[in-house]
């Protein structure tokens, strides 16, 4: 006999955009969703940093050219939170920002105009890694 499923702790998603307008729509995208918890959003590497520190989400959704630095805000955020996963969210997608965003230990990456389908698939895939390599994750981390 299969024990029934037990229900998962939401997914804890921060959004890091300096667009106003596109930060708002993919938190009201990311709000919408039963299994995901909007952990705060962020316009630059400093309010990013410190909300990531605060609410160790298990997914950052963070612009590439975020001010402050993309690449910088992803090694910071890794720093505070190992077990997060960063999905590079683009208006480029040439090699360029790419490698240099891997290369800061970002775990995913797409092109802005992706389908808010594609964004959630990406996020709860993202979220899965991060739970399964730090479950304790789930609860904030041992030392929330």
């Amino acid at each position: 006999m299969t024990p029934p499923a037990t229900p998962r702790a939401p997914l804890r998603v921060l959004i890091c955009d300096d667009n106003d307008i596109l930060r708002a729509a993919l938190a009201e995208v990311v709000g919408a969703q039963p299994d995901l918890i909007l952990a705060g959003s962020a316009a630059n590497a400093d309010e990013a940093i410190r909300l990531a520190t605060a609410r160790r989400p298990h997914v950052v959704v963070l612009d590439v050219r975020f001010p402050g630095g993309g690449p910088y805000t992803a090694e910071q955020i890794l720093r505070a939170v190992p077990g997060a996963r960063i999905l590079a969210f683009s208006a480029y997608g040439d090699h360029g920002p790419r490698n240099e965003m891997a290369a800061a230990g970002v775990a995913g990456y797409l092109v802005k105009g992706v389908t808010n389908a594609g964004l959630l698939a990406e996020v709860r895939a993202l979220g899965a890694e991060a739970l399964k390599a730090t479950p304790c994750a789930a609860d904030g981390g041992a030392g929330a």
